[in-house]
């Protein structure tokens, strides 16, 4: 049976600013090969909640899209977004990820099969066959890049050069694919959707950013310390001239002691480790303001309304650990 584009499933966008979840869970659980598949199935029901799948079709609504290409855009992000969660928490051995129920060879398997749900998704969409194309090129080359990005960040790369490329060819790539591929569908011209990829690369570093001083700040320690990864905070705590650099170098193979993973957090807090991760979100806020500004959308209201959601987390962030709040960001 060939697979078509579930149309009984949208509701209008009056009806709400996001398409509904479960309309986006539709376009994936109803593919001939998911439905057979009672394992990739629950994996994708489970999961697609945890991904940023309302990204492309807030790129479809900011370019007047409609409602049908919003949802297999954003079912097509969903499936290429797990499949790189799944890959990613092998590589960190992160005690969270599916391998652990699943094992490595099925989640691996897993994960190849969301890839190609994505393309699968792609070749029914709603649109002409060039812009299947150029979805589907936009897809190809945010994998690869990617799985590139994958392979620096597996080397733990020391030096904040190597941090921005990892950052990049990961958050960036992936977040600007979202928007691209959201645009692409919702009929944008190819300078407008281009313009997004460039905001939603933005959009992605601000969220690497904020994920790095989470992980740096959680107990007990995650992966970030424990592996050594390249975390955009704990670098600067290493590397910029503070009073505290040789105490906090020592405390890291202690890392794992309440005690010393206290102490470490709260040099990260004096040092200025925190303001500067707070400076670079400041930087590339304004940079996507900028390019909203400068870009002819029918309704750059959802742009403005993701770049929001993105930077709220942090503010909060820095209020519970008594930082202060930059004036920037202190409207958000």
């Amino acid at each position: 049976m060939v697979h078509s584009i579930r149309r009984d499933l949208f509701f209008t966008v009056s009806e709400s600013n996001l398409m509904k979840l479960e309309s986006v869970k539709a376009q994936v659980l109803s593919l001939p090969e998911v439905t057979a598949w009672p394992e990739m199935a629950g994996i994708f029901e489970r999961s697609v909640s945890h991904v940023k799948w309302e990204f492309p079709v807030m790129a479809c609504q900011a370019v007047g899209g409609e409602p049908l290409a919003a949802a297999v855009s954003a079912a097509i992000i969903a499936c290429i977004q797990l499949s790189l969660v799944l890959v990613d928490d092998m590589l960190d051995e992160d005690p969270r990820g599916a391998h652990y129920q699943l094992g490595q060879a099925t989640t691996a398997n897993l994960a190849f099969a969301l890839d190609a749900a994505a393309f699968r998704l792609i070749a029914h969409a709603p649109v002409e066959a060039d812009r299947r194309a150029a979805v589907s090129a936009s897809l190809a080359q945010m994998a690869l890049t990617s799985a590139f990005g994958q392979s620096l960040d597996a080397q733990n790369l020391s030096g904040e050069e190597n941090y921005w490329r990892i950052v990049r060819a990961k958050s960036g790539a992936c977040f600007g694919a979202a928007l691209h591929i959201g645009a692409l569908l919702g009929q944008a011209p190819p300078e407008v959707a281009e313009r997004l990829r460039d905001f939603g690369a933005l959009v992605g570093e601000v969220i690497q950013i904020y994920d790095d001083l989470l992980d740096a700040l959680q107990s007990p320690a995650g992966p970030d310390w424990r592996q050594g990864r390249n975390n955009l905070a704990i670098l600067y705590a290493l590397t910029a001239d503070h009073p505290d650099r040789a105490r906090f170098k020592a405390l890291l193979p202690q890392i794992d002691d309440p005690q010393a993973l206290a102490t470490a957090q709260q040099i990260l807090i004096r040092c200025g480790a925190t303001s500067y991760c707070a400076y670079h979100v400041i930087k590339r806020t304004q940079a996507g303001r900028q390019l909203l500004d400068d870009t002819p959308l029918a309704d750059p209201t959802p742009m403005r309304d993701l770049l929001a959601r993105q930077t709220e987390p942090l503010v909060t962030l820095l209020q519970n650990i008594g930082a202060e709040i930059p004036s920037e960001l202190a409207g958000v």
